[in-house]
């Protein structure tokens, strides 16, 4: 296998060592080589289990030899997301605090993508405990975007993207819970999917000592095709085991096979987050080739939903579940600043003080809110296939590692904006557990990649994936940054 080897998707590869024509082995050490001369200008791949994956590639050669296929991902290297248990390894989320917690046991993912044959070598960089647009951290420094060093890759999964990108890892496992497989995708150039809520066990991607399944959060992949996010999908989703005797999952196929097909909404702005020109310049371009394409297209169908009341309950659902992970003493003190608040104050800092310290009364009551609009957008998905809609205002921005995340500023067309308004988009999807397929929609005139986001029904991932793929062979796909190819 040639160098270039090492940016074909995870189907042709593992296509390429089934048909014997080149080796697991082989391909592995390209990628070793890769991240050895060129992660120091990115560091994507922060931990790293080079002995153990060369010995398991050997194996997989050995195997091959005796036409004794693992699974459709045998001999594939990849990477998982700092924040998912391997076993040996350790799991700190970016936190110093946890630089210790050495993983006793693989996540049910990370046991999945070995059952299909994948050789995981490693883990990618992600902020301190998985809660902001960038990926840095005390524990293992930051990560830069391979398309431009001064710009984030994105977070929570931003090493994950990055790693896609720069051709260090053929797949990736990320999460999301914000935007976090998303962001980094549309930063980065890469596909992601957000999967429907509860398709894909979270066990062993937790801080220690959680048990039950967070609401909103979800696990799922990252690749460099829209092929590669279905075979991952399939590869990672179902009743974890334990739960397996009493329900299996059976998604439904793909509901168009072709774009002239599809029944396509259109969000293109909103005056909660305002989108950029660089970005809606890509949006456009996208729409105009499904309209050569034959697709029908509505820019004005919505569900019957308000949508900045549905922001703000994304929002206190979000900080009520994120306030979760802090330890007693925190949570303690924001209890006593919610008591001082005043009654009328409703600003922004004030709404994540009191989602923060929700009372299960007041989490129950916003759940049946959600509720509600969950009904709402299923009738939508009657009349209209998907949704498309920006992932982030902008393209990758600059790092911004100023200690107070919520004096931060977003820079769209020269305006000042506020930082968390970038959870407008991505909390579309994640408050009513839709899944959402981040693709590839071309470059800004600066050669910034920028992506879009496909929102489909829930349980309807095949068909936001399908979307994906279908829109890739019309105005292309996945091409890697400049320096890296």
């Amino acid at each position: 296998m040639t160098d270039s080897a090492a940016f074909h998707s995870a189907s042709r590869m593992a296509a390429t060592l089934r048909e014997q024509r080149g080796g697991a082995l082989d391909l592995l050490e390209q990628h070793f080589a890769r991240i050895e001369a060129q992660d120091g200008r990115v560091n994507a791949v922060v931990v790293r289990d080079f002995a153990r994956a060369r010995e398991r590639a050997r194996a997989a050669d050995a195997a091959l030899a005796r036409y004794d296929i693992w699974g459709p991902l045998h001999g594939v290297p990849m990477t998982v997301k700092e924040s998912y248990d391997i076993a040996g390894l350790p799991t700190c989320w970016g936190s110093p605090a946890l630089r210790d917690n050495m993983a006793r046991h693989d996540a049910v993912v990370v046991e999945r993508l070995k059952r299909a044959g994948a050789i995981i070598f490693g883990k990618t960089n992600v902020p301190v405990m998985l809660a902001d647009f960038q990926a840095y951290n005390p524990v293992y420094g930051t990560t830069r975007n391979p398309w431009d060093p001064d710009r984030v890759p994105g977070g929570s999964s931003g090493g994950s993207a990055a790693a896609l990108a720069a051709g260090f890892a053929a797949l990736e496992a990320g999460s999301d819970i914000g935007g976090s497989i998303r962001f980094p995708a549309h930063y980065c150039g890469v596909y992601g999917h957000k999967p429907s809520w509860g398709i894909v066990p979270p066990r062993g991607h937790s801080l220690p000592g959680s048990y039950a399944p967070t609401d909103i959060s979800v696990v799922g992949p990252l690749a460099r095709s829209a092929e590669d996010l279905a075979l991952a999908l399939e590869v990672m989703a179902g009743a974890d085991e334990k739960l397996a005797a009493g329900w299996r999952l059976e998604l439904p196929l793909p509901r168009r096979s072709a774009l002239r097909d599809f029944r396509v909404a259109v969000w293109r702005d909103d005056a909660s987050c305002p989108v950029g020109s660089e970005v809606a310049e890509r949006l456009e371009a996208v729409i105009a080739a499904l309209a050569r394409a034959g697709a029908r297209i509505d820019d004005k169908a919505r569900p019957e939903i308000d949508a900045a009341q549905a922001h703000a309950l994304f929002i206190r659902l979000l900080w009520s579940v994120m306030a979760a992970r802090s330890p007693i003493e925190e949570y303690e003190r924001m209890r006593a600043e919610v008591a001082a608040l005043a009654p009328e104050d409703e600003s922004r800092a004030a709404q994540h003080k009191r989602a923060s310290v929700l009372s299960h009364r007041d989490w129950l009551a916003a759940h049946h809110e959600r509720t509600r609009l969950r009904h709402a957008w299923r009738a939508f998905f009657e009349n209209w296939d998907v949704l498309l809609c920006p992932v982030a205002p902008t393209p990758a921005f600059p790092h911004d590692h100023s200690e107070d995340r919520d004096a931060r500023q977003l820079l769209v067309d020269g305006e000042k904006r506020p930082y968390w308004d970038q959870l407008f988009w991505s909390g579309i999807a994640g408050l009513c557990y839709l899944p959402a397929t981040v693709a590839p929609a071309g470059r800004t005139a600066a050669g910034l990649p920028v992506g879009i986001q496909i929102i489909g029904p829930e349980f309807g991932d095949r068909t936001t994936i399908e979307f994906a793929r279908l829109l890739g062979e019309a105005i292309g796909g996945f091409t890697p940054p400049p320096g890296f190819g």
